[in-house]
């Protein structure tokens, strides 16, 4: 079966070891190599009969039922879901391919099995047909070629018993295959995938892979070198895509892309096996990109699931940086927790920190999370968005039962609601923690119902503590949207495609305090100020005061010259504050000089007629009679407290403009000459 083969050999690899999960390639690595683990090539050699036993249970728990009027094969009990035991990681994902591929080609092997007489066997019982169902698709996929007894193998009595059962009949089984093709005029036996899987199968074969560069180990331009020396030619986009050619990644600039058909190629090289070019789906790298975008420095991040050990050495690479902590959910085990740190420091990560407790289960006062201010949040969706869905649901670890679903093309409503529901209770506890500061939530599900709606029922519920500073949507680094009013836009999206897997993302951030300029600013900004005083007339008012006060200072004892006369009769006295007055009024009101002015009159008076000089004297004594009496405070009620209202304060700068000169003329007009005057400031009289 070439066309499965190739499919299956396209898995992931075991990044950590240096191998393929489907072939026992090693790639050296100078600095130390790392030890390879067992593993036959798939469709060669067969499996070891663990392999086999686990995958019949998992076939079994995935397994398409069937109307009464259309059963085939009797599966036994299926009431209790199987206990499966894996050796490592490697034989899980194995066992689980092996389980899927049976689910794939079920109508097709029942058939095969009824056709050739060898279902139904009285000496195998039902509760061993998964087995022989998984077994013959094995079978057939190795042309019905004994498989290798692998030393060191455990021996599981039914795995033997099955397989030398359906040795015996080899020939029949290859007959009764070939008359099923003719009898569906199939030219292959991809024929019986069913359409929903085909498709998926065409879209991911198609789809660029995409590999993150682990910056502790190499740099970009390293890279680049190293894949110019080994004849990649580097596009501007997918595209321009030609065999040996590849693209940097237009969100993530530390990610790049590549044609499918490179996989095999690229996983067996140097820079994969040194863990410098690494494979993962690029959801996950916008989603830690996302995150430490929003990380301060000094600050602690923490990611609510375990997921893939490479999502996390992904976010500890991106914080090298900083002096940022990792905090990772979820890990149940010492000897799980163990097997990360090995696969970290091979990494060279050292900044992570793994806490036993599921994220629900995190306290949101925890004094270990005291620094931390952003939250990832990555969890368990339908994953239907995802470039190979089943390779991302078993690399993170995710629900299994999801694949029965994969299988279908789509979610059941009741499954879709309990994803969804502890989604947002993931989602409700994050916004319980003070300190945190935002949050990032990336799904590759294809439904509003795990997306857009968790999100906002999370948001509409007010659970944060912090009443006053709610959560918010933003825009993600990667988003176009400025308009933060439209929150459909706000969410950073990828639909599937033949080019891109799928991409769900949302940012919400606590409102910041805003300063009391900030608040001034905005309402002024939207009109709400209107009517109310503005600080710019002040600062007019304050400008002549600074001025004022410097030409006083320049001038010397100019006013004192004006106000400190000797006892004059009645007439005289009254008019001996007016400069003084006016000196006050200057401080406070900025009028130019009219030669109409009253100012100009009092000047003419004092050198000249008596009789003008005498009204004027009445009038201003009349005007300012708390002016004589009270001294300095006349002086400062005086701009308002004058008879001549605005005119009064207009003209008084014409008399105070006159400076020193006025002082000296009043002086003269008293009949003290210069002589008295200049007696008047050495006396200092009040």
């Amino acid at each position: 079966m070439p066309d499965s083969e190739s499919n299956l050999e396209s898995s992931d690899v075991d990044v950590i070891n240096g191998t393929s999960v489907l072939s026992e390639t090693k790639i050296s690595d100078e600095k130390g190599s790392v030890e390879k683990r067992a593993v036959p090539q798939i469709g060669k050699d067969g499996y070891p009969d663990s392999i086999y036993i686990n995958a019949a249970k998992i076939f079994q728990g995935l397994r398409t039922e069937k109307s009464s009027g259309k059963i085939l094969l009797r599966y036994g009990d299926t009431s209790g879901s199987p206990t499966v035991a894996f050796k490592d990681e490697q034989s899980r994902r194995v066992s689980y391919e092996l389980a899927f591929k049976t689910l794939k080609y079920q109508v097709l092997l029942e058939e095969v099995l009824v056709e050739s007489k060898v279902y139904p066997s009285y000496s195998i019982p039902d509760e061993l047909t998964s087995l022989l169902v998984v077994m013959l698709c094995d079978l057939q996929d190795r042309k019905f070629q004994n498989r290798k007894i692998f030393a060191e193998e455990e021996i599981v009595a039914e795995v033997q018993e099955v397989g030398n059962y359906l040795y015996s009949y080899e020939t029949k089984l290859a007959a009764a295959l070939a008359r099923c093709r003719i009898k569906h005029d199939a030219l292959s036996i991809e024929y019986f995938v069913p359409e929903t899987i085909s498709k998926q199968e065409q879209r991911t074969s198609a789809l660029p892979i995409c590999f993150w560069i682990n910056t502790f180990k190499i740099s970009l331009e390293d890279v680049i070198k190293d894949l110019e020396m080994k004849g990649f030619t580097k596009v501007e986009s997918v595209s321009d895509f030609d065999h040996y050619t590849y693209a940097v990644d237009q969100h993530c600039r530390d990610v790049l892309v590549f044609p499918s058909s490179l996989k095999e190629e690229l996983l067996n090289l140097d820079l994969s096996a040194d863990c410098k070019l690494l494979l993962q789906d690029k959801s996950r790298s916008l989603a830690v990109h996302s995150a430490r975008a929003l990380l301060t420095e000094g600050a602690d991040i923490i990611m609510a699931h375990l997921g893939s050990h490479l999502t996390i050495a992904h976010m500890s690479v991106l914080t090298n940086d900083s002096s940022s902590s990792i905090f990772v959910c979820g890990v149940k085990s010492s000897a799980k927790e163990e097997e990360l740190m090995n696969s970290f420091s091979h990494m060279g990560c050292t900044n992570i920190s793994l806490l036993h407790e599921d994220f629900t289960e995190l306290r949101p006062t925890d004094p270990r999370l005291e620094k931390a201010t952003v939250i990832l949040l990555i969890p368990q969706c339908s994953e239907l968005g995802a470039g190979n869905p089943m390779e991302l649901i078993l690399s993170e670890h995710g629900d299994a039962d999801l694949l029965q679903d994969l299988f279908q093309g789509f979610v059941s409503e009741d499954k879709l609601r309990i994803l969804a529901e502890r989604q947002l209770n993931e989602l409700l506890h994050a916004l319980k923690f003070n300190k945190v500061q935002a949050i990032v939530y990336c799904t590759c599900s294809v439904y509003p119902e795990e997306n857009e709606l968790v999100v906002k029922k999370a948001l509409e519920s007010g659970v944060e503590r912090d009443k006053a500073r709610r959560y918010r949507l933003i825009p993600s680094i990667f988003s176009t949207c400025s308009d933060s009013e439209s929150s459909t836009e706000m969410f950073f999206k990828i639909e599937p495609s033949e080019i891109s897997s799928g991409c769900f993302l949302a940012v919400l951030e606590r409102e910041k305090k805003a300063s009391a300029k900030d608040i001034l600013a905005s309402a002024a900004a939207k009109a709400l100020l209107d009517g109310i005083v503005e600080e710019k007339p002040k600062e007019e008012v304050k400008k002549p005061k600074v001025k004022q006060r410097r030409r006083k200072a320049a001038a010397g004892d100019s006013k004192p010259k004006a106000a400190k006369l000797p006892p004059r009769p009645a007439a005289a006295k009254a008019k001996a504050p007016v400069p003084k007055a006016a000196h006050k009024i200057q401080e406070t009101h900025v009028c130019p000089i009219c030669p109409k002015s009253p100012a100009s009159k009092v000047q003419k008076n004092h050198a000249g007629s008596p009789k003008e000089k005498t009204v004027q004297e009445r009038k201003a004594a009349s005007d300012t009679p708390q002016e004589t009496v009270q001294g300095k405070k006349a002086t400062s009620d005086t701009p308002q407290e004058t008879g001549q209202g605005k005119k009064a304060a207009s003209d008084t700068p014409q008399k105070t403009g006159q400076g020193r000169k006025a002082a000296s003329d009043t002086a003269q007009e008293t009949g003290q000459g210069k002589k008295a005057a200049s007696n008047m400031q050495q006396k200092n009289v009040p």
